[in-house]
């Protein structure tokens, strides 16, 4: 997965967002029969970050900072904050501006699987 996520791996976010699906996938399908519904969601909220943190890299200008998160529907002041702050991208993407920019959901609406809803959709059905 730490390979998948890089800061440096080429390609587009799509093809990215499809090769984790496939991993998910099959980490579900293999691993899913024992009980790892805490495994689940400490690995999807690092995932989380760690696509916010890639994204914020591929945003490499300050200009382009602010212009993406004024499209997300953050406001000016915090959109400056965020777009010259001289912090590095893995602190920056724990920010709560970020994550108000670039939510779980439309994280899942980019094409990224719940990985919880995923395992309790195979395993944990009444």
């Amino acid at each position: 997965m730490r390979n998948l996520t890089s800061r440096k791996h080429p390609g587009t976010f799509i093809d990215i967002i499809t090769k984790i699906n496939q991993t998910i996938t099959g980490w579900i399908n293999y691993y899913g029969i024992g009980r790892m519904k805490t495994f689940i969601s400490q690995t999807q909220q690092w995932l989380n970050h760690r696509l916010r943190q890639m994204i914020l890299k591929r945003w490499k200008k300050p200009r382009t900072r602010y212009q993406m998160l004024r499209k997300f529907g953050i406001d000016h002041d915090d959109a400056m904050k965020l777009a010259n702050s001289r912090k590095g991208y893995w602190r920056l993407s724990c920010s709560e501006i970020l994550h108000q920019a670039i939510t779980k959901e439309r994280l899942t609406k980019w094409g990224l699987k719940d990985m919880s809803q995923l395992y309790e959709s195979r395993y944990l059905r009444d």
